[in-house]
C-alpha cells in the first residue's frame, strides 16, 4: 500500500518508527506536512496537492496532527476521508478528542469513572466551585493544555484563586479537578489499537512534581494492568471513536479514573518501556482495515 503519515517532522521517533515498520512490510511509506497541503473543493472531485503534485495515489493515511495544527491538519484528514482514503484516525475523532469539557462529558455519558470535575464560567464564587469536587487541594486545567502544561496544584483556596483570575484574565477556559493524593504523583497510559490493549505503562513524575508526563522529566516502566483498567482503556477508545489511541488513567482507592485520551500518542515513551513492538501493531490495524 502506499500509505502517508501526516507529520511536521520526518525525523521525531514515532514517525520514524512508522515508517521503520510499514517499508519492514513491503508499504511504500511516504511523510507529509498537513501544513504544506493545498485541500482543493470541487463538485464530485476533492483532492489535495502537496508541493508539486497530487495525492490521489494514496491508500491509507496516518494522521499525527499536533495540537496547534488541530484545525488545517483535520481539514486535510477530513479531505482525505472525502477521497475515499483510509486513516487510522478520523478528523471528527481527533477534534472530539482535544477539546477536553466535550470528551468528559462523553465519557461520563458512558460510565467511565474519572476525577470529579467542574467547568464553570467565571465565577468569584470560589468556595462553591471547589465544594463540587471536595475542597482543595485542586487540580486546575487549561482545555486545550497538552503533555502537562496549562495543568496546575492549587493547594489553597487562595491559590486556586489567583491561578482561575491568571486565566480568565487571559481569556482562558479552564477544568477544576478533585486531586487524587493515593496516586502519588503517578499515572498509567494505556496504548490501545484496533480495540485492544497493546501495550502499558506506568509513569511517575520526578520528586516534588505532581505531573507524571515523561517530557517533563517523569520515568516510565512497564505495568500489568487489571481487568478493571483494560476496561476503563477499551471503553474510552469506543465512546470516543478512536481506534489508536493512549489512555491516560488514575490508580485510585475507588478503582481506575480517566484522566484524558490522546488521539496521537507518542511511541518512544510506551516502546522503550515495555519493549513492544507499537508501530508494527497500528501497522497490521490499518492492513486489515484497509483491505
Amino acid at each position: 500500500m502506499n500509505i502517508v503519515i501526516l507529520s511536521r517532522n520526518a525525523n521525531l521517533y514515532s514517525t520514524d518508527r512508522l515508517v521503520e515498520e510499514g517499508e519492514s512490510r513491503g508499504h511504500y511509506m511516504e511523510v507529509i506536512d498537513p501544513l504544506k497541503c493545498d485541500i482543493i473543493i470541487e463538485k464530485e472531485k476533492p483532492t489535495i496537492f502537496y508541493k508539486d503534485r497530487y495525492l490521489d495515489y494514496v491508500d491509507a493515511i496516518i494522521p499525527r496532527i499536533g495540537t496547534s495544527v488541530t484545525f488545517f491538519g483535520c481539514a486535510v484528514v477530513r479531505q482525505f476521508e472525502m477521497m475515499n482514503v483510509f486513516t487510522s484516525v478520523t478528523s471528527d475523532a481527533i477534534i472530539r478528542s482535544r477539546d477536553k469539557l466535550r470528551s468528559f462529558q462523553r465519557l461520563s455519558k458512558a460510565g467511565i469513572g474519572m476525577p470529579k470535575t467542574v467547568f464553570t464560567n467565571y465565577s468569584r464564587d470560589i468556595e462553591k466551585v471547589l465544594a463540587h469536587v471536595g475542597g482543595t487541594p485542586v487540580i486546575i486545567k487549561l482545555l486545550e493544555g497538552t503533555q502537562g502544561l496549562g495543568v496546575v496544584l492549587a493547594e489553597t483556596k487562595n491559590a486556586a484563586e489567583s491561578v482561575l483570575e491568571a486565566f480568565n484574565g487571559l481569556q482562558a477556559r479552564a477544568l477544576i479537578q478533585e486531586y487524587i493524593g493515593e496516586a502519588k504523583g503517578a499515572d498509567l497510559r494505556a496504548l490501545v489499537v484496533d480495540g485492544h490493549v497493546v501495550g502499558a505503562m506506568k509513569r511517575q513524575g520526578k520528586e516534588g512534581e505532581f505531573r507524571s508526563n515523561l517530557h517533563r522529566g517523569g520515568s516510565a516502566e512497564i505495568i500489568k494492568l487489571t481487568e478493571a483498567e483494560i476496561k476503563v482503556a477499551m471503553k474510552a477508545s469506543r465512546a470516543l471513536k478512536l481506534p489508536v489511541c493512549g489512555v491516560d488513567m488514575l490508580q485510585s482507592s475507588r478503582g481506575p479514573l480517566l484522566l484524558e485520551v490522546n488521539s496521537t500518542p507518542g511511541l518512544e515513551g510506551i516502546e522503550g518501556a515495555t519493549g513492544k513492538n507499537i508501530a508494527r501493531s497500528i501497522i497490521t490495524y490499518i492492513e486489515r482495515n484497509r483491505r
